[in-house]
């Protein structure tokens, strides 16, 4: 099954050669390069056009997405305080906040900042599903005055009464990027707190600096995050401060963090499992300090540590309990006295070294059912070269920004005949678009959501901008053919490689759609421009809201109907293929964000890799019913940190129902009693690395009595004997045996029980297959 569906993919990569590797317009005469933008410019969002709309919102015709914070009467001059005029920006237009509803993708914002000094004495309140950008050429400054009170300068949950804005696991689609935050002028001796930030999936902080006092004692700290089901944040410094970041959260991924000359870089109050990716500490007293004892697990691979006497301290010995595992992979420690503080006493021992691979926990191999407890060196995972970059690091790119271009570098989707009102058919006008400017112009794709009804072809070399999550939704007849299923959205032809970029938007269908495929990528980064091919903070979300369909009107939870099918596959990464995904949230809707209940939508599958790598994925998928993550004869993928519920539904019906299993897609199988979906097939694939899971089982047919002893799904992750996998700081939760070889359950959860989930430290094949 797996070999002949592979020969199929690679004929098609090598047939395909003959295809014009980097697309271009028709109307190109040169390839887009380098932005143009004079010095002293604004940034292109600012001078743009802005037509996007709010198909479903409120009185939609008058309804304003995108608010430059100056048009509602802010200054930024630093004196002013602009506090009230910002906040106008962010309400106005009967939007979800306020404890007036739990959640709503009727009303987007993006809610602009140009450059300036913007004077803020209260909290920023960030309503569901705004965007707020700050201009990137020029960051602007929040600037906290010195009586300022509230919880924090951005405040993405605010309390009213001791009552929280909104559920803070279905707190999603929130963004802050672009902004200097500055807490100097508020007494040391103040709590002050840059971002409160307690959020769910597709959820970013990016390109944020938050400056705080230095003095001695001081109670600055730049986040604050309490709880929640998140998440991506990265690009970001905090200098000063008691903490740098203070979090507690389920899971979250964290990519380029620098703390300087705080008491503490980053406090974890609590998890189930946290990755940092990247991250610079510099002259602070302590690194991690996660001595609450509530973390479950924490991994952390490249890190550069100066001058802090502590890299990590942790709460009491572990050698009776695996709580608070702890991976450490390539941490390049300058003048640290203690690598790992345990209950006051050094179990790591510092200077100026490097540690290659550590962990604190639980230690598996094969078929071997027992770990065995380690608190030292354990196996390193093989990395590609492909996955790094010239420093030996994982590969790391923010999200693209395009800072240096002007607006006439930039091609509206709208201004060319796109209407984006969730009723006309704009494939072709799209398509139009792209087949003429494709790979000279960025395109914009102006708020709405645009309906297509056949596949959108997206060549390789384009860039694409979406506004406030900008919706492309398959709808029609030829998506819903289960047997002949059909792409949406193509990046890409086989055998393509181009700088392919998409941001900002949600991919989506209008059910029924049992056949569509939404979201098939082809592209391949060019030689030496390692994750030019990715998508930055763009989702597939699939039903539970209004426009698709498949919302509680029609498929309230418990409603087993044909129409009530959202997707066949979200995402499919093919055989020659390359892509950095940074979070990237592919979710079956449980719940109707639009509405007040829950919901039995289907959607085959989650992810579907292929590839031979290399790729990147930093993102969750959930709800799936075959699989959330499938690697079949895939290579050179580094997954951190990836995240999955198993649908509310299951086992009514148990998979592969209502779907048939198809072998061209290389579907797993259901043996054993096997009556849950997969979190993680993992078939005939050789160096994955994951680093960070967490895989997750609530509910049987929407009931979560089987937590309590653990037996909402049997098996959750399973790797064959052909595969080369390594799996650092597995969380799972409701599932008895938390990894499988062949399908057979191998590690029982109880002997990794934290409480409420269960951790492994590392799980890795009997004999690792190196090149």
């Amino acid at each position: 099954m797996v070999l002949a569906s592979l020969l199929l993919l690679a004929l098609g990569t090598i047939v395909s050669q003959v295809t014009q590797v980097t697309a271009l317009g028709s109307a190109c005469g040169a390839p887009l390069t380098t932005g143009n933008a004079a010095w002293g410019e604004p940034y292109w969002l600012e001078n743009i056009r802005h037509q996007g709309m709010a198909p479903f919102a409120p009185n939609a015709t008058n309804y304003t997405v995108f608010r430059n914070v100056k048009d509602y009467g802010a200054v930024g001059d630093g004196v002013h305080d602009d506090t009230a005029a910002i906040n106008a920006a962010i309400s106005t237009g009967s939007r979800c906040g306020n404890l007036t509803c739990g959640s709503s993708t009727t009303t987007p914002a993006l809610v602009y900042f140009p450059a300036g000094t913007y004077l803020v004495s209260t909290p920023l309140q960030a309503y569901y599903y705004t965007a707020m950008v700050g201009d990137a050429r020029t960051p602007p400054t929040l600037l906290a005055s010195a009586n300022f009170t509230g919880m924090a300068v951005i405040d993405a949950d605010p309390y009213t009464n001791n009552q929280n804005w909104y559920i803070n696991q279905d707190n999603f689609f929130r963004s802050a990027r672009n902004f200097v935050i500055d807490l100097t002028r508020m007494p040391a001796n103040v709590s002050a707190t840059g971002i409160h930030w307690e959020v769910s999936q597709a959820t970013s902080l990016v390109n944020v600096v938050v400056n705080m006092s230095t003095e001695p004692g001081n109670n600055h700290q730049g986040i604050y995050m309490e709880v929640g089901s998140g998440g991506f944040m990265g690009d970001l410094v905090f200098n000063g401060g008691k903490y740098g970041i203070w979090v507690g959260n389920q899971q979250f991924t964290v990519r380029n963090l620098t703390v300087n000359n705080a008491n503490t870089a980053v406090f974890g109050s609590w998890n189930w499992g946290w990755t940092y990716q990247r991250v610079i500490i510099n002259d602070c007293q302590i690194g991690f300090n996660l001595s609450g004892g509530g973390n479950g697990g924490e991994a952390i691979i490249d890190a550069v540590v100066t001058n802090t006497p502590i890299f990590i301290k942790t709460p009491n010995p572990t050698n009776v309990s695996v709580a608070g595992s702890l991976v450490l992979n390539n941490i390049h420690l300058n003048n640290v006295s203690t690598a790992v503080m345990e209950n006051g006493t050094t179990i790591l021992a510092g200077g100026t070294t490097t540690i290659g691979s550590w962990g604190k926990g639980n230690i598996y191999t094969g078929t071997h059912p027992n770990g065995t407890f380690t608190q030292g060196e354990i196996p390193a995972a093989y990395k590609d070269p492909s996955l790094l970059d010239p420093n030996g690091f994982i590969v790391s790119k923010g999200h693209p920004m395009y800072a240096d271009y002007s607006v006439d570098q930039i091609m509206s989707i709208k201004s060319l005949g796109a209407v984006g009102d969730g009723v006309t058919d704009d494939t072709e006008a799209i398509n139009a678009v792209l087949a003429k400017y494709a790979g000279c112009y960025i395109i914009y794709f102006d708020a709405g959501i645009y309906k297509v009804t056949s596949t959108i072809q997206v060549p390789a070399g384009t860039q694409i901008v979406g506004e406030a999550w900008t919706q492309i939704m398959g709808a029609g007849l030829n998506f819903n053919n289960q047997e002949d299923p059909n792409v949406v959205v193509q990046v890409g032809v086989p055998g393509s490689q181009g700088i392919t970029e998409i941001t900002d938007i949600v991919f989506t269908t209008q059910g029924p759609a049992a056949g569509a495929i939404i979201l098939e990528w082809n592209v391949r980064e060019p030689a030496g421009l390692q994750g030019a091919a990715g998508m930055w903070d763009s989702h597939i979300r699939i039903g539970g809201a209004n426009g698709t369909h498949l919302q509680d009107a029609e498929c309230r939870a418990g409603t087993i109907s044909p129409e009530c099918f959202g997707a066949f596959l979200g995402i499919h990464i093919t055989y020659g293929a390359s892509a950095y995904l940074e979070g990237t949230w592919v979710w079956l809707a449980d719940h109707d964000l639009d509405g007040v209940d829950q919901l039995t939508v289907f959607s085959g599958r989650g992810i579907l890799s292929h590839s031979q790598g290399p790729v990147w994925m930093i993102g969750t998928a959930e709800h799936h019913v075959l699989y959330q993550y499938s690697l079949v004869g895939a290579k050179n993928h580094y997954m951190g940190l990836i995240q999955t519920e198993t649908p509310y539904f299951q086992p009514d019906p148990a998979p592969p129902g209502p779907f048939d299993l198809q072998t061209v897609y290389d579907d797993p199988t259901f043996d054993h009693g096997m009556t849950m979906a997969w979190g993680l097939w993992v078939e005939s694939s050789n160096d994955i690395i994951v680093f960070g899971a967490g895989h997750y089982s609530f509910f049987q047919n929407f009931t979560a009595t089987c937590e309590a002893n653990t037996t909402c799904q049997a098996q959750m992750v399973n790797v064959d004997w052909t595969s080369s996998v390594s799996i650092y700081s597995l969380a799972t939760v409701g599932t008895t045996y938390q990894i499988s070889v062949e399908e057979d359950g191998i590690i029982y959860f109880a002997n990794d029980s934290e409480g409420f989930s269960s951790t492994v430290t590392l799980w890795s094949p009997a004999q690792a297959i190196y090149p």
